[in-house]
C-alpha cells in the first residue's frame, strides 16, 4: 500500500504543480471545480445520501452556485473578485464553527434527516469557499500562480512533516476519538516543516524580507486550519464507519481524502494574503 501511495503521489504532484503554474486562472478554476465537485460527491456519501438522483441534484445545485458567482463577477469593465473574497470570509467563519463541532463529537452523529442536512450544508460551506479562495489567490497580481503553489506546498509539507514527526516522536494524542494516529508532536513537526517551506518559497513568490514575518504568521494559522479540515473529514467518516471517502486514487482513497486539508486552509491563506498585502 505504501508503494502504491508513493507512486500515485509521484504521478499527481507534478500534474498539480504544472496546472497551477502553466494554466490561466479561468482554466485552472474550471479544472479545480471538477475536482472539488468530485470531492463534494464523496462528501454526500459520508452524509448518507445514497440515492444517485438526490446526489446529482445536490451536485448540480452547487455547480450552479459556482457558475452564478463567476457570472455575477463579470462586468463591462472587467472581472471583480469581490464575491470570491466574501466567499473566502464565509469559509473561514465556517471552519471556526467546525472547531466547535469537533469538540462535540456526537453532534449530527445520528442517521436522521437533520444530521444529513447539517452535513450537506457543511459540504457546501467547505467546498465552494475553498474553490473561491483558490481562484482569488491564483488570480491575484503579481505572481498569483506562485502564491497558490506556495499555499499548496505549505499544506503538503505540513502533512508530510506531521506524518514523519508523529511516527518518530508522537506520544501525545491530538484527538484520539476522531483520529487516533494524529499527535501533538506531529502537529509541531508539520508546523516546522511548513514554516521552513514558507521562508524559502515566499521570496520566490515575491515577498520582501519585511513581509516574511506576516507570511509565517499566515502560514501557521493556515496549517492550523488545515488540521481542522483533516479532522472534520475524519469525524464524518467515523460517524458512518467509512475508512476512506472513496477509492478513486490508488493508495490514497478518494478525492476528498486528498483535499480535506486544502478545503480549510485555502480560505485562511487567501484572507491572510489580502489582509497583509503580500
Amino acid at each position: 500500500m505504501t508503494r502504491t501511495r508513493l507512486l500515485a503521489a509521484l504521478f499527481m504532484t507534478p500534474l498539480a504543480i504544472a496546472a497551477v503554474l502553466l494554466l490561466g486562472t479561468p482554466w485552472l478554476v474550471a479544472l479545480t471545480a471538477v475536482l472539488f465537485l468530485i470531492g463534494l460527491w464523496e462528501w454526500f456519501r459520508l452524509a448518507e445520501i445514497d440515492d444517485t438522483l438526490h446526489r446529482s441534484v445536490l451536485l448540480v445545485a452547487n455547480l450552479a452556485m459556482m457558475v452564478a458567482i463567476v457570472w455575477a463577477s463579470r462586468s463591462s469593465t472587467g472581472f471583480s473578485f469581490v464575491l470570491f473574497q466574501l466567499a473566502s470570509v464565509v469559509g473561514v467563519a465556517w471552519w471556526l464553527l467546525a472547531m466547535l463541532w469537533l469538540k462535540n463529537y456526537e453532534f449530527a452523529s445520528d442517521h436522521d434527516t437533520n444530521a444529513r442536512m447539517f452535513k450537506l450544508a457543511a459540504g457546501t460551506l467547505a467546498v465552494v469557499p475553498a474553490w473561491c479562495a483558490l481562484a482569488l489567490i491564483h488570480g491575484s497580481q503579481p505572481n498569483g500562480h506562485r502564491w497558490l503553489l506556495l499555499a499548496l506546498v505549505v499544506i503538503w509539507a505540513a502533512d508530510s512533516g506531521a506524518y514523519f514527526a508523529g511516527r518518530h516522536f508522537g506520544k501525545h494524542k491530538l484527538s484520539p476519538r476522531i483520529s487516533p494516529n494524529k499527535t501533538i508532536e506531529g502537529l509541531v513537526g508539520g508546523m516546522v516543516a511548513s514554516i521552513i517551506v514558507a521562508l524559502v518559497g515566499a521570496p520566490l513568490a515575491g515577498a520582501s524580507m519585511a513581509q516574511l514575518p506576516a507570511v509565517v504568521l499566515v502560514v501557521v494559522v493556515t496549517v492550523g486550519f488545515s488540521v481542522v479540515g483533516d479532522l472534520f473529514e475524519s469525524l464524518l467518516k467515523r460517524h458512518v464507519g467509512a475508512k476512506d471517502s472513496g477509492d478513486l486514487i490508488p493508495g490514497h482513497g478518494g478525492i476528498l481524502d486528498r483535499i480535506d486539508s486544502v478545503l480549510a486552509a485555502l480560505p485562511v491563506f487567501a484572507l491572510g494574503k489580502g489582509l497583509f498585502g503580500f
